[in-house]
């Protein structure tokens, strides 16, 4: 039975979540304000993590960051009663997997759910003489780079570089795709699972990220270039 954090301080959404969770199979578990949520996420396994962003002690921000930090992995979906579209762009930064209003339908937060879980199963992916998944490869090389798909860990040159785990997953995702454009529209679609009404910056914000860590100048990329009017595509550079 999966196991989801429900961290809310109104009564009522702690209610509407717990009981349509439950009917679906879900055991949940309740906390009311950021600091018992953070010690239960640090100290406990769960599943998944609803939150909201307004909580007594500590927020819903700042406890996604602590969790990102902790290298803690569990998907999260931020509830909030902000429609700001800065704040929804700022918690995806900083490692939410998605970003979802009050008022909300629990039919829709049992959706998101669903497809973050899809998004995390074992991807099928093609070469030229074999197929194989994500969880059986073990790693992927294009010149310096290395990802250990394993244990989610990137080196460049060697080195280990810490990435977030939406830049770990963007990463991937180009390595498996060498020398394919892809658009800003896909990447939404595929990494963020939802299209953000043509709001592509956070794209752009990441793929900066991961340029400053995966580059040795981000600002004439090797690596990782962008094809004026199309997208990006990830390549292995001249020798």
């Amino acid at each position: 039975m999966k196991r989801v954090l429900v961290v809310d301080d109104e009564p009522s959404i702690q209610t509407l979540l717990r009981f349509n969770l439950q009917k679906e199979g879900y055991e949940v578990i309740l906390a009311d304000d950021g600091k018992k949520a953070l010690e239960l996420a640090l100290n406990e396994t769960f599943d998944f993590i609803i939150l909201d962003i307004m909580l007594p002690g500590l927020d819903g921000m700042d406890i996604t960051k602590k969790l990102r930090q902790e290298k803690k992995k569990t998907p999260i979906l931020i509830l909030t009663a902000k429609d700001d579209p800065i704040d929804r762009i700022l918690g995806l930064e900083i490692g939410a997997d998605d970003y979802l209003t009050k008022p909300f339908s629990p039919r829709e937060v049992l959706a998101r759910m669903k497809a973050i879980f899809r998004r995390m199963e074992p991807v099928e992916i093609t070469s030229e003489s074999t197929t194989q998944t994500i969880n059986q490869l073990e790693q992927l090389k294009i010149g310096e780079i290395t990802a250990d798909l394993t244990n989610y860990q990137v080196y460049v040159n060697q080195k280990q570089i810490t990435l977030t785990p939406k830049e770990f997953e963007l990463l991937v995702y180009f390595m498996q795709r060498k020398d394919r454009v892809i658009n800003r529209d896909t990447l939404l679609e595929r990494i963020w699972q939802f299209d953000f009404d043509g709001q592509t910056r956070i794209v752009d914000v990441h793929i900066s990220h991961l340029r400053e860590k995966i580059e040795k100048d981000p600002k004439h990329p090797e690596y990782l270039i962008t094809v004026r009017g199309f997208g990006y595509k990830f390549q292995e550079p001249n020798k």
